[in-house]
C-alpha cells in the first residue's frame, strides 16, 4: 500500500494523532506549565468559526488550554494539519526540491502561503549540529563553491564583476559516508573558510581538499591533508579525492536552478539547510521517504518563525 493513502493525510483527525505521537512520544505536555499528569482531551470543541478544533486539549494545572502546534512551525497557522503532512513528505521525498508554485497547485492554497510554509519546514530541517565532523581514520572533503550574484554590489564587487568577489560563496564539508554542512558567507577567504573547517572538523580527521590556499594553513591541524591538483586535470590520487563534497554542490545546483529558479541570498542559508537534510537523512543511510518525513516532523519543535522573521536576512 502507497505511502500517500495514509489517513494522516487525508483526515484531520488522524493528522494530529500522528503528530501527537511524534511530538509527545510520552503523552501530551502543557506548553504553558509543562505539565503532564493533568492533561484532558476536549473532544468536539468548535473555535469561532464553528469548525471543530482537533486535537484540543486542557491542563489540569494551569486550566489553559492547548493543541499540538503550539510551540511548533504549525503555530497560528490556519493550514489544515492534514495538508502540513502533505507538504513535509512532498519536501523530503523529492531530492531536489518543490517549488512554491507547485505547492501552490497542488495545496490549492496562495502562493505567500505555500512560500511561507516551506520557509517553515526548512526551519524544522535546520539541525545546528556543533559536534565536530570525522575522527580517528576518517576523511573529510571540503571545498567551497559559488552559486548566484550577490544582490548587494559594493565598489568591489563592480571593478569585477565577472569575478568570483560577486558570487554568493559557500564553504561545505563532508564526511565520507556520513553526513555535510554546507555555510553561505559573505566572502570566501582563507581566514573565515579556515575558521569553518578548524571549527567543525576533529583534528584527527585526514582532510582532503584541492589545491586552493584557503586551506595549506588550517590542514597543518589535523591527522593528514591530502591534496589534489584540479588545475593539473587531476582529481583522484588513491584517496585523495573531492568527489564528494562536489557531488553535493552538483544536487544543490541542480535543484537550485532546475526547482526553485529563484533565490534571495538572505535565504540561501534556508535552502541549504533544505539540502543538508535530505543528505544526511538518505536512503544509503539507511532512511527511506517516511523516515525522513518522521525526522523532519521530530524538528518542528521549539522552531516558530513569523512571516516577518522569514523576510529578514540571516547570512
Amino acid at each position: 500500500m502507497s505511502i500517500l493513502s495514509a489517513a494522516y493525510f487525508h483526515d484531520e483527525a488522524a493528522a494530529f494523532e500522528h503528530v501527537e505521537a511524534i511530538l509527545w512520544e510520552n503523552g501530551p505536555v502543557c506548553p504553558h506549565c509543562g505539565g503532564m499528569d493533568r492533561v484532558y482531551a476536549l473532544k468536539d470543541v468548535k473555535g469561532k468559526t464553528g469548525k471543530v478544533r482537533h486535537g484540543l486539549k486542557k491542563c489540569g494545572h494551569c486550566r489553559k488550554q492547548f493543541t499540538v502546534r503550539i510551540g511548533t512551525i504549525f503555530e497560528e497557522s490556519h493550514l489544515p494539519m492534514h495538508k502540513w503532512l502533505q507538504v513535509i513528505y512532498l519536501m523530503c521525498s523529492s531530492k531536489k526540491g518543490v517549488s512554491a508554485h507547485q505547492l501552490h497547485r497542488t495545496l490549492e492554497v496562495t502562493y505567500k502561503t505555500a512560500w511561507f510554509l516551506a520557509h517553515r519546514i526548512r526551519e524544522a530541517m535546520r539541525t545546528g549540529e556543533l559536534a565536530p565532523m570525522g575522527g580517528s581514520g576518517m576523511v573529510v572533503e571540503a571545498d567551497e563553491t559559488y552559486f548566484g550574484d550577490k544582490e548587494v554590489v559594493t565598489k568591489r564587487t563592480k571593478r569585477g564583476k565577472s569575478g568570483l568577489s560577486s558570487k554568493r560563496a559557500i564553504v561545505g564539508l563532508v564526511e565520507r559516508g556520513g553526513s555535510v554542512r554546507t555555510f553561505h558567507i559573505d566572502r570566501a577567504t582563507k581566514a573565515n573558510v579556515g575558521q569553518i573547517v578548524a571549527e567543525n572538523v576533529n583534528r584527527e580527521t585526514t582532510l582532503n581538499t584541492d589545491e586552493s590556499r584557503f586551506y595549506g594553513d588550517v590542514g597543518a591541524l589535523f591527522a593528514a591533508h591530502h591534496t589534489v591538483m584540479h588545475t593539473a586535470n587531476e582529481y583522484v590520487r588513491g584517496e585523495a579525492y573531492t568527489n564528494t563534497i562536489e557531488g553535493v554542490f552538483s544536487i544543490f545546483k541542480r535543484g537550485m536552478k532546475g526547482v526553485y529558479q529563484h533565490c534571495s541570498e538572505k535565504h540561501l542559508h534556508r535552502y541549504l539547510a533544505e539540502f543538508d537534510f535530505r543528505y544526511n537523512n538518505r536512503i544509503a543511510l539507511g532512511v527511506d521517504d517516511k523516515a525522513r518525513a518522521a525526522r523532519a516532523l521530530d524538528g518542528v519543535k521549539g522552531k516558530r518563525l513569523t512571516y516577518k522573521r522569514s523576510n529578514q536576512a540571516t547570512i
